[in-house]
């Protein structure tokens, strides 16, 4: 059975099963209070009578019956005996009700027990014990409460009536709640049966205002459907990325193992197997960088650290010493008099990939063994050069830098995959940033990256 189902049938059945039970419980109160008020009555009706013949003892038949007729409304179809001390009938009503054994009635009463009480199908029977100016009475009635029934009945009809108009409506809402109640859970399962890995976006199927437990439960269920969804978008995405961008790098050193293999000196050997090392490690990290780009891309979200630019070009230069030693960076400020326009909010571990590699390329293609870095602030942006004096890049090849793979005329003879500088490009896109590239007098190459202050 199902959620819907089992919400509708056990609410509506409660429900029911409630209202019935209340709708009973009213009809027992009012059918005992009807019995109580109508045997009040008729002791009420005993006294009277008693005490009005106890006022007229001389009374004769005539004046007897008249009272008769004249009381024999109050009651319907009402039998009334009165006894004396010795238990003899003094008076009978007119009504042709009969009060089987009232011997057995009048044994019961006493002093101590004053009040008797009973039922013949729908008539109502009690006794009294009664005291007046010394005698002592005893009385019997029997009659049928003509208008307690008849209230009885119409109370039995609009409880009817109520009991199936509301559960009509009882079932109506609670169709009406299944559905509601149900509709994330039947969403949830329609998203399950219809979920794609290849779905860019994974639409709302819950109302995110709402509290509930169930909606809860949808929108973290969507949530994993999202995560799951990036998770593979990003394996897709990485597989793509690295089968396209790697191809090249790889078949480079499959090419330098081959040459490794037919060398016989073993000094050039060693030397192959030194530089075979340095790009193996270089690889390494352009995919850790790539992978990191690839998971950027996918998920569309940024971890960003909150440092300083020219703290982490100071650390870089610190690991570029114990690998170059006989290399020289020096780090110049320009119009950075507050220290607070230093501080950048970036990917730490993607700015330092990018501005590795920039300052590897000035160690490169630098002919004097030396690098300026430039460092200029200002209230919205951080601009940071990187200079080298060495041979110009031709300015018809300046607009292939950032392509894949591209090597320009300066870089013959010199290892790389082609891939550094379109890393670089990728890590400061993803910061809003840009980089540029320009020569100074004819003898430097620049790369100027604006980065946009936090």
């Amino acid at each position: 059975m199902g959620i819907r189902k089992k919400i509708l049938l056990y609410f509506s059945l409660v429900s029911i099963i409630l209202m019935g039970f209340s709708f009973v419980l009213i009809y027992a109160l009012f059918s005992q209070y009807r019995e109580e008020e109508f045997q009040q009555r008729q002791k009420e009706k005993i006294k009277s009578t008693l005490f009005f013949l106890s006022e007229i003892k001389k009374a004769d038949n005539t004046l007897t019956e008249s009272i008769d007729r004249l009381t024999i409304h109050d009651l319907y179809n009402e039998k009334l005996l009165i006894f004396n001390h010795k238990k003899k009938l003094i008076y009978a009503s007119i009504d042709d009700t009969p009060i089987p054994y009232p011997d057995e009635i009048l044994d019961q009463l006493s002093a101590e027990n004053e009040w008797y009480e009973s039922k013949e199908d729908l008539y109502d029977v009690v006794g009294l014990y009664f005291e007046n100016t010394g005698n002592i009475y005893y009385g019997i009635s029997k009659a049928y409460d003509t208008f307690g029934y008849a209230k009885l009945r119409y109370l039995r009809f609009i409880l009817l009536i109520s009991f199936v108009f509301i559960s009509i409506i009882i079932i109506v809402v609670s169709y009406f709640l299944a559905n509601r109640i149900a509709k994330p859970l039947v969403i949830i399962t329609k998203s399950i049966s219809e979920y794609n890995v290849d779905t860019k976006k994974i639409e709302s199927i819950a109302d995110t205002s709402s509290k509930d437990e169930i909606t809860i439960l949808a929108n973290q269920f969507q949530k994993l459907m999202q995560r799951i969804n990036e998770a593979f978008a990003f394996q897709k995405h990485v597989v793509q990325h690295i089968s396209h961008e790697l191809k090249t790098p790889i078949s480079v050193l499959v090419s330098n193992f081959e040459r490794m293999e037919k060398e016989t000196d073993i000094q050039n050997l060693k030397l192959m197997i030194t530089q075979q090392k340095e790009d193996t490690k270089q690889l390494s990290e352009i995919i850790n960088a790539f992978l990191e780009i690839a998971k950027i891309e996918t998920s569309h979200i940024l971890k960003n650290d909150i440092f300083r630019a020219d703290e982490l070009i100071f650390d870089i230069i610190a690991e570029l010493n114990t690998i170059h030693p006989y290399f020289l960076f020096s780090v110049q400020y320009l119009q950075t008099d507050n220290e607070n326009i230093l501080s950048i909010s970036a990917n730490k571990l993607l700015l330092k990939t990018a501005f590795m590699n920039l300052m590897l390329n000035c160690i490169q293609y630098s002919q004097t063994n030396t690098a300026e870095v430039l460092i200029d602030g200002s209230m919205e942006s951080l601009e940071i050069s990187f200079r080298n004096k060495g041979q110009l890049i031709q300015q018809e090849e300046e607009k292939y830098l950032f392509q894949y793979f591209f090597r320009g005329q300066n870089s013959k003879g010199k290892r790389g995959f082609g891939l550094g500088l379109v890393l670089v490009n990728k890590i400061i896109t993803l910061h809003n940033g840009k980089i540029f590239y320009h020569t100074v007098d004819n003898q430097w190459n620049v790369f100027k990256v604006i980065l946009p202050l936090r």
